[in-house]
């Protein structure tokens, strides 16, 4: 059970609203196997998520995405829902075996118009739509040719981007190639607790270099297939990673753990190279020799902006006297690790209150890790696509869902975030995780991370109190004291 989030002594409250800047973008965001339902129709065939989510054992309550939050009939109501919010942008994803059943040959017309409609409703209730190419939804039959660890994949991936653009870019101006690709080659392929539910410590590191190859490929057919004005973006869950204590042990844990959970990625994406402590870290596992002439080049393409996933802070150690491991780092229980490399690093789990994740809150983290990249990557505009907390929500006797634990969680980030940008970081914009609540992956839907209530056997959506209060901060840019 989740511990209540302790609210702030009134001596540590702002004494005045902090005002985000004018063109501050607020949104919303979902997945689309996580929300969209309709697994068999119009033509859509099954995603590495289908055949993971029906294998018995691999989700809690044996949940499957088929119906989800029927998404892809319920799309007019959510959008009414967004309007009412006032939020300016909502962040989809496209599922690609709708669209592109097999990863290869032509569109599926029936799939594309889905998001035809849902964009051209967007835009007619003056809300931005952002669209993100792949959120995990892998092709059953690209996966069962060899997935993300074989680099047809990335081929595959760049034709459809170049579909996708051709058929959506009059509408969507605003896109995202990879969310996560972290989650998508070390736990899909590492430990296992994502689809496609892999244990292969190579097959993980070869994934997250043809992920980064995909990404590189699928800016270029973007920026070919769209309109000028359009932007271009990567949304990465970059881990701000923490020592346990001052040691010179401890530090070089963390220098570990940020080589594999951020520099494999924004190495070769913003600096055009793969850092040489990740390839020493690894040699034991692999000579990296599937990393061929020209392919970081590739990877490194000029972005509009980079999108940041932020929910909690990562802590290490080098040895661990309570016997804590790599089951300790949040991202789900498995005997195999996600930290190809890392064996003698240790995670620990932050003091404070948790989610319903178990996730520690610490606000500080966002802002830190906001500051980080500001200096890391001098130049590049950051949004925040994903940040929101799970919590135990219920419908009391009145019809109502209130939340005040995550108030106050999306308040404590956001005054993060504020204070990143008063300190001169380029922040642009904050999308709320999420609309609604959905399947949440390997636990089903037994975590609530939206702002909407969803009542699952009636599909009824009721907003939360936090979906209220965030339309107020949402509409004003005023970011208020929590009384």
């Amino acid at each position: 059970m989740a511990t209540a989030i302790r609210r702030p002594a009134p001596d540590d409250q702002l004494s005045a609203a902090r005002t985000f800047p004018q063109d501050f973008l607020w949104g919303t965001a979902t997945a689309a196997y996580q929300v969209e339902g309709a697994a068999a129709l119009d033509g859509r065939t099954p995603s590495i998520w289908d055949t993971y989510a029906r294998t018995p054992g691999r989700v809690r309550n044996g949940d499957t995405g088929d119906i989800a939050t029927d998404h892809y009939h319920r799309w007019r109501e959510d959008v009414a829902i967004m309007a009412d919010l006032g939020v300016g942008a909502y962040r989809f994803s496209i599922s690609w075996p709708r669209v592109q059943p097999t990863g290869r040959g032509p569109a599926v017309q029936r799939g594309l118009d889905f998001y035809r409609r849902l964009a051209d409703e967007l835009l007619d209730k003056g809300i931005k739509p952002v669209a993100t190419l792949y959120h995990w939804d892998l092709p059953q039959e690209l996966e069962d040719a060899g997935g993300w660890p074989e680099r047809v994949t990335a081929e595959r991936f760049a034709a459809y981007a170049e579909l996708a653009a051709e058929a959506l870019g009059d509408r969507v101006t605003t896109w995202t190639t990879l969310n996560e690709p972290w989650c998508s080659a070390f736990l899909g392929y590492g430990s296992g607790v994502h689809a496609p539910g892999r244990t292969d410590p190579v097959a993980a590191l070869r994934a997250a270099h043809h992920l980064n190859l995909a990404h590189g490929r699928a800016v270029q057919a973007l920026r070919a297939a769209l309109p000028s004005r359009s932007q271009v973006s990567v949304t990465l869950n970059v881990h701000h990673v923490r020592p346990l204590t001052a040691s010179d042990a401890d530090a070089d844990a963390v220098r570990r753990i940020d080589a594999l959970a951020n520099r494999i990625f924004t190495g070769p994406m913003f600096h055009g190279a793969y850092p040489d402590d990740l390839l020493e870290d690894t040699a034991g596992l692999t000579d990296w020799s599937f990393v061929r002439d020209g392919d970081t080049a590739t990877a490194r393409r000029p972005l509009d902006f980079l999108g940041v996933n932020y929910y909690t802070p990562t802590v290490v150690s080098a040895a661990s006297p309570d016997g804590a491991t790599h089951t300790s780092d949040g991202h789900g229980r498995s005997a195999h690790s996600p930290w190809p490399g890392a064996s003698g690093v240790a995670f620990h789990l932050p003091p404070g209150d948790t989610t319903a994740m178990g996730w520690a809150v610490d606000p500080s983290g966002m802002y830190d890790l906001l500051r980080r990249l500001s200096a890391d990557l001098p130049g590049t505009p950051l949004m925040i696509t994903e940040n929101g907390a799970a919590f135990d929500d219920y419908v009391n006797p009145g019809g109502e869902v209130r939340d005040p634990d995550r108030v106050a969680y999306l308040h404590g980030h956001l005054e993060a975030v504020h204070r990143a940008i008063e300190s001169g970081v380029d922040v642009r914009g904050y999308f709320l995780w999420s609309l609604l609540d959905n399947f949440e992956w390997g636990y089903g839907y037994s975590k609530r991370f939206g702002a909407v209530y969803v009542d699952y056997p009636t599909g009824t959506r009721i907003p939360k109190s936090s979906a209220h209060w965030y339309a107020r901060l949402a509409r004003t840019g005023r970011l208020e004291p929590l009384a």
